[in-house]
């Protein structure tokens, strides 16, 4: 099977309609066909060609969104590049590669040693190329690769396919609707899939992108207030401190505003009934690096009653939980459909991807009687304290339930008796005395659960999507 050039065939359907918005700029899908095109056949003239893999570090902003879609019109794989690895790390990445070409915006050059390194100005000062954009693109073309966060061991590189980001951009369709006038908020980082899969939701849709270069909840709250967005996507921490925005400026929220999708590990219910206050309709989601985003979203209509929820699986695709003999018993997550990636590249090419047909996720849940899926966590967070399985977003959750605990990181620690216990760190609203902590925590957890120390931090530890580093954590005991 052949799919168009999403790209091209978007200008041609709907070239009219607002595709990318930074700032006070905006440019239609004619208009940033007309300049990918331009990028285009500046890369080519560098030496980049449809069998190159390239790898690309840049910023969020329009010449990032312009230089990847350049690619996509060449149809090189491209690298996505995480801009807040250390240098030691991104070198790595681009031999684990072996990429042809790494294009960097120039802001970011010092971190690269790459002899194959072209600076966005560098393309910019090139003469075009002859060049012919691809028309159609195979459903296993590879289009993007993503280094997974790598926590444990050395980080893999993921491959994500044509039909991988289709499938996931329909089956979101398929679950949340879609609108003419839809304009997706973009907060997160365009080199992870949560903030590549809009791009692509944009060309699959229409729908318009409206791009900040770095997440800040001011802005974020201004943009739902004046209806200027439809949906957003955020993880947990995020959308806590929009709310605090909200909370502390006495704004509101536009009717405008649909939805937002929440990822990146379970959401404290807390979060989702502060954000019912202001009408907004919290959808949380389940996927990963090798799903190409979504694999489950809860539906709007099972919102207020599945709190909590990741929802069911999308429609093209499937969930069960490893050994549960019966609803509402945990086991390692395991996925399958047309979402998941064929593979990885470099050093983990021979790693298979599936056992019998499905992807071990390495994450715990389990699925209710209506056959709706809880994350309960990371299988590689678990903490094991005298024989007994404790969770850490369990404790996590029950720390942000009280009103002065703004964010919670819990984490094993070495224990002589037990093996490992529990140590909590917490970013607080109001001062307070952890001992009052401990005691909250006891009247609603199992004693061997209970953080063992707390500590008041100023800030915890996020990658660049703002999620939990816990390993992290660890080296704080």
């Amino acid at each position: 099977m052949m799919y168009p050039n999403w790209l091209s065939q978007r200008a041609y359907l709907s070239g009219g309609r607002m595709a990318l918005s930074f700032e006070d700029r905006e440019w239609t899908f004619s208009e940033i066909n007309a300049i990918a095109l331009t990028y285009a056949a500046k890369i080519t003239a560098l030496g980049v060609n449809k069998t190159s893999r390239v790898a690309i570090l840049s910023k969020s902003h329009p010449e990032f969104v312009f230089v990847m879609y350049g690619c996509l019109h060449i149809g090189c794989e491209m690298v996505m590049l995480n801009e807040r690895l250390a240098k030691a790390e991104l070198a790595y990445q681009i031999e684990d590669s072996a990429a042809d070409f790494v294009l960097v915006d120039d802001q970011l050059q010092e971190k690269i040693d790459a002899a194959s390194l072209l600076l966005f100005s560098e393309v910019n000062e090139a003469a075009p190329g002859e060049f012919a954009p691809q028309e159609e693109w195979a459903q296993e073309q590879t289009i993007s690769i993503m280094y997974t966060s790598g926590t444990t061991g050395n980080p893999k590189g993921v491959r994500q396919t044509a039909e991988n980001h289709f499938s996931s951009s329909v089956s979101s369709a398929l679950n949340i609707g879609i609108s003419p006038d839809d304009v997706w908020l973009c907060f997160m980082p365009l080199f992870h899939i949560s903030g590549f899969s809009i791009l692509m939701r944009s060309l699959i849709y229409g729908m318009g992108v409206r791009l900040h270069a770095k997440f800040d909840a001011m802005a974020a709250a201004e943009e739902l207030e004046k209806g200027s967005v439809t949906h957003m996507s955020v993880v947990g921490v995020m959308m806590e401190r929009i709310l605090t925005v909200l909370d502390e400026q006495h704004m509101s929220v536009s009717p405008r505003f649909k939805s937002i999708l929440a990822g990146g590990g379970p959401v404290p219910v807390t979060y989702i009934e502060r954000a019912s206050a202001y009408s907004i309709s919290v959808l949380q989601t389940y996927g990963m690096t090798e799903t190409s985003s979504q694999t489950t979203t809860l539906q709007p209509a099972d919102a207020a009653r599945k709190i909590g929820s990741s929802g069911k699986p999308l429609f093209l695709y499937g969930v069960k939980i490893e050994g549960a003999a019966a609803p509402g018993e945990t086991g390692e997550i395991l996925i399958r459909g047309p979402q998941v990636t064929p593979g990885y590249i470099g050093r983990f090419s021979e790693r298979p991807v599936e056992e019998d047909g499905w992807l071990h996720t390495g994450d715990v849940g389990y699925m209710d009687t209506e056959g709706f899926l809880f994350v309960v966590d990371r299988r590689s967070d678990l903490i094991v304290s005298g024989g007994e399985n404790i969770y850490p977003a369990e404790i996590e959750k029950v720390l942000l339930a009280h009103p002065f605990v703004r964010e919670a990181g819990v984490c094993g620690v070495p224990n002589e008796k037990w093996g490992e216990v529990p140590a909590a760190y917490v970013v607080l609203s109001q001062e307070m005395d952890m001992d009052e902590l401990i005691v909250f925590c006891r009247e609603r957890l199992a004693s061997y659960k209970v953080p063992k120390s707390i500590r008041a931090v100023e800030s915890l530890p996020r990658n660049a999507s703002n999620k939990l580093l816990r390993r992290e954590l660890k080296a704080w005991t």
